[in-house]
């Protein structure tokens, strides 16, 4: 029997009324792991590709008759992708004749009501709202899901690796826990459009093992791709457009040219571009006497702006272009977008992966554009800027993308504690009390803390009742303590992770606006704000403030960073294309050129730059009154070679991944180096003793030193990296 004939007939008339002639690849490949409900699934294919059908259909036909209790439960990482995925549900839930409830702080209450009242059918919710659900109304859950036959997780690479991720896992735990499922487990359906290294990710999926897990990919669907990489070329011609940083009015003036009269989506890695921007299309709307259609989507904005420009995009008859941050980059059915633009560098390659897939939808060939602007060279010109290593950088990750398929893998050497000590706290308030040894089970045997050894964790619990976040009855029940139901009674406890924070930057006692510190930044360090060079006198972690001198001499290097740690592979393809000379995809036996003249000649200057300074042989080199080291490796072995400088007195800068040493020579720097090389080199919890700046995770100020050291080491360094490096020095 074929897959579309073991589909429930009500399903198959469905897809009969979408015009469907036949199920995709992957939607085919689906149906029977899906319904023998023997095994996890993970879907991987494009964004677009039928991942969310795939799952749906074969799952609503498994569980079509069910009457009684919640039969699917699908867990999504953002609210609007739950409303998009209610709406999408809609005609088929009908059809079966099952109740679909969306479950976050924004649903409609009625229906919430409704569901309590007779469980039963689909619901859509997010990992903080489920955890409200297990601490609150635990029997309830017990009740409401003992009939549960399927979790879907949408977006899964959006969890893996991160504190979030880890809270999933450990959600998913607890309810089969709760559920008397531990022996007999609920299927797990993860799907994905971005997975590094796929071989890897059931374990990921299920920490445990318990069950086995089913890969399904998309070979079979071939996409046309048109990609174009435009470079600009920026003079600043005043002090005011210095102070910005950028002259966007000529970006602008090429993105209102592709953009109006159709939908489009314009990436920015900041809210202050994002705004910008829309800010200067909106005025050329304005001025050439136009209907705006420029619009900024991102996360501070209310939920009504954001749902009222999602509504525009689906509707398709009125040309629309948002201009956005990372917050369209997942799955939302936006409807059909001609284009992707990216303004500024790529974070990632999956990111850019993602992104790309946005458009190319309904048949047509998905179009990718990036923007980078470089600065026009003079004397006084940096070593980045020089470089041009923000075209550099985009060049290496489209070529990592297209030609070689490559993104990043999730980094899953991080124990993060932070989540674990907030895992604890949640168990405990769901149990009212519970023994250590069943903690230790739920969370690290079972659990997705499995890096966790008990004597660590032994020291955790110790450490939380010296806090008063935990007490120990006389029967040796652990119970939350006067500050942790402090803790866990605020409304934001159900989260597991924050946004980074906001420190203030000083200059002369005035604030000249804030910092998301989530990387790496050490006193004597120069930064780029507001277009301008600073160097680091203070970091405050009380006040949350960072003092800042204005730094002598030159410009700031143009190349800003965001937070998001750059992977070896990215730094050694960027490598690989200076030492060749040659940025072009191979595709169909010839080379593709996919940049437009200006990026071709700021190559050019770059590849320049890179054979005048010997950089295919030399790591050290000597630039203006300083010395610059070119690791060519990610951003944990910069970090760590730049810490263990500055520790020999170094004045140290780190940007798009070059380190400069202040006033010394090529000769002075290299020697060091050499030593590091011979010596016993420090780990990273002894690197992390000396930042400044060690609470990154929402729980962090909660744990034990050493936890938290340990943490925050592995997050930021990897001395077994840069040995790896300093031997080929």
């Amino acid at each position: 029997m074929g897959a579309y004939q073991q589909l429930d007939f009500r399903i198959q008339k469905w897809c009969f009324q979408q015009g469907w002639t036949a199920l995709r690849e992957i939607q085919q490949q689906a149906v029977a792991p899906i319904l023998s409900q023997h095994t996890d699934v993970l879907i991987s294919a494009a964004t677009a590709a039928g991942k969310t059908e795939a799952f749906f259909l074969p799952a609503c036909s498994a569980v079509a008759d069910q009457e009684n209790g919640v039969s699917i439960l699908y867990i999504s990482p953002l609210k609007a992708l739950i409303n998009d995925q209610d709406r999408r549900l809609e005609s088929l839930a009908d059809l079966l004749s099952m109740r679909v409830t969306p479950w976050h702080g924004d649903s409609s209450v009625s229906r919430k009501k409704q569901l309590r009242k007779s469980p039963s059918g689909i619901i859509l919710i997010t990992p903080e709202s489920l955890e409200s659900l297990l601490i609150r109304e635990a029997d309830w859950v017990r009740k409401t899901f003992s009939q549960l036959q399927y979790i879907a997780i949408d977006e899964f690479h959006a969890f893996i690796g991160t504190e979030r991720g880890h809270h999933l896992l450990s959600l998913l735990n607890r309810l089969e826990h709760l559920l008397g499922r531990l022996k007999k487990p609920i299927p797990r359906v993860a799907l994905s459009a971005t997975l590094g290294r796929l071989n890897d990710v059931p374990q990921l999926l299920r920490p445990n093992q318990s069950f086995p897990c089913e890969i399904i990919k998309d070979l079979k669907s071939v996409s046309v791709i048109k990609i174009q990489v435009r470079g600009y070329c920026i003079t600043p011609v005043n002090e005011d457009q210095q102070q910005q940083g950028t002259d966007s009015r000529t970006i602008c003036q090429d993105l209102f040219k592709i953009c109006r009269g159709s939908n489009h989506l314009i990436f920015t890695n900041s809210r202050n571009n994002t705004e910008a921007i829309a800010a200067q299309l909106s005025h050329f709307c304005a001025h050439f006497v136009v209907p705006n259609e420029f619009f900024p989507h991102h996360g501070s904005l209310a939920k009504e702006h954001r749902e009222q420009l999602e509504k525009r995009l689906q509707r398709e008859d009125l040309p629309t272009t948002a201009v956005c941050t990372m917050t369209l980059e997942l799955g939302i059915d936006i409807g059909k977008v001609d284009s992707v633009i990216q303004v500024t560098p790529p974070s990632s390659v999956s990111g850019l992966r993602q992104r790309m897939g946005r458009s190319g939808r309904r048949g047509q060939p998905a179009k990718l554009r990036v923007m980078i602007e470089e600065r026009a060279l003079n004397k006084n010109a940096n070593i980045a800027d020089k470089m041009r290593l923000q075209l550099i950088q985009s060049l290496a990750m489209v070529r990592l993308l297209i030609e070689k398929q490559w993104f990043e893998p999730a980094d899953t050497t991080l124990c993060h504690f932070s989540t674990l000590l907030h895992q604890t706290l949640a168990i405990v308030a769901q149990w009212g009390g519970i023994r250590a040894d069943q903690l230790y089970s739920l969370l690290s045997k079972e659990g997705p803390f499995q890096k966790v050894c008990p004597q660590t964790f032994k020291s955790l619990l110790i450490h939380m009742g010296q806090e008063e976040l935990l007490t120990q009855l006389q029967s040796g029940e652990l119970v939350l303590g006067i500050k942790g139901e402090a803790i866990v009674g605020h409304y934001a406890f159900y989260a597991a992770f924050n946004t980074p924070e906001e420190y203030r930057i000083i200059f002369n006692g005035k604030t000249l606006g804030t910092l998301p510190v989530d990387s790496f930044i050490m006193e004597d360090q120069y930064i780029v704000f507001g277009g301008k060079f600073w160097k680091v006198t203070e970091v405050n972690n009380k006040k949350k403030t960072v003092s800042v001198v204005s730094a002598a001499g030159g410009q700031p290097p143009k190349f800003g960073g965001n937070g998001i740690s750059i992977h070896d592979t990215v730094r050694q393809e960027m490598f690989h294309i200076l030492k060749t000379g040659d940025y072009r995809i191979a595709a169909d036996e010839k080379k593709v050129d996919f940049v437009n003249k200006t990026a071709q000649a700021l190559f050019a200057e770059s590849v320049s730059f890179f054979a005048e300074a010997k950089l295919d042989r030399e790591s050290v080199v000597h630039h203006g009154n300083a010395t610059a080291i070119f690791t060519w490796r990610g951003d944990k072995v910069t970090n760590t070679i730049a810490m263990l400088l500055a520790q020999q007195g170094f004045k140290i800068s780190v940007c798009g991944g070059v380190i400069e040493a202040e006033k010394s020579s090529p000769a002075e720097i290299k020697k060091i180096l050499r030593k590091f090389a011979q010596s016993d080199l420090p780990n990273e919890y002894q690197l992390a003793k000396l930042a400044p700046e060690t609470h990154i995770e929402k729980f962090d100020k909660y744990l034990p030193e050493d936890l938290l050291l340990s943490s925050h080491g592995a997050r930021t360094f990897s001395v077994q990296g840069a040995r790896e490096w300093l031997s080929g020095i």
